[in-house]
């Protein structure tokens, strides 16, 4: 889903990122989606993991905010739109809906929870799966630093939501759903390439406050003081990722 500043390339997410997607497998475990079901996938991004959904025999619509991504998805040959994640349109049309890692780029948190509630039918699931609680905090306390040396300010531009546990799982029961399992899951994640490449794929609205002419400088920065905790000495990379996975219920 688009955050604020945050562009979305397609190719550039298939290169740097194709692992959000496999890492995405244990959440269709976790839906358990049965054929014919009619499924919501909320921050679909280019169809990776819709498409496994569809191969199960689910019938599969996908939204995200990104129109590029909405047509990588579409090339794939699925149906998706645009849409944005807080503000879903739909009433009672499906019996799960499914997010991977694109919830915490949505800082309304409930005004999501209320479109997915309106989304399912009763009895319907939400499984999601976001970041979570020290989501990533290695990396955001180096970009934090970077951008303040610069005399800018890393949390007027945080397009980030990584809750705790009780705090989703209240909001979830404030509106009615039933949480039948909510963790967080530590899960440093090797990257294909290099932590430049993910910042400058996952990152855009902190580096976009430097000017152009300086972000190489500022990428090289962040990587500079990070190289003894993320990096194995030898060019590999991985990210601090803490996840947050759940399964709710709308009460039948």
């Amino acid at each position: 889903m688009t955050a604020r500043g945050q562009r979305w390339d397609p190719e550039r997410y298939r290169r740097n990122a194709g692992f959000v997607a496999e890492l995405g497998a244990p959440l269709i475990d976790l839906l358990a989606p049965r054929p014919g079901e009619r499924v919501l996938d909320l921050g679909c991004g280019d169809g990776a993991l819709t498409e496994k959904l569809v191969a199960l025999g689910a019938v599969v619509v996908g939204v995200d905010s990104s129109a590029e991504q909405v047509a990588a998805a579409r090339a794939r040959g699925l149906e998706a739109h645009v849409a944005d994640g807080q503000a879903l349109a739909f009433a009672a049309e499906f019996d799960a809906v499914l997010s991977n890692a694109a919830l915490h780029w949505m800082t309304r948190p409930d005004a999501v929870i209320d479109g997915v509630w309106r989304a399912l039918e009763p009895g319907g699931r939400f499984v999601g799966e976001m970041g979570g609680a020290g989501n990533v905090e290695r990396v955001k306390a180096a970009l934090t630093a970077a951008l303040a040396r610069r005399g800018l300010d890393a949390a007027a531009v945080d397009p980030w939501y990584f809750p705790r546990p009780d705090d989703y799982a209240g909001r979830l029961a404030g509106r009615g759903f039933r949480v039948e399992e909510i963790a967080l899951i530590d899960r440093p994640t090797p990257l294909p390439g290099r932590l430049g490449d993910w910042l400058e794929t996952f990152a855009e609205p902190f580096l976009f406050q430097a000017p152009a002419r300086e972000r190489p400088g500022l990428v090289a920065e962040v990587e500079g003081a990070l190289a003894g905790s993320l990096s194995d000495g030898e060019g590999g990379w991985f990210v601090d990722y803490v996840r947050l996975r759940f399964r709710a219920v709308k009460p039948a």
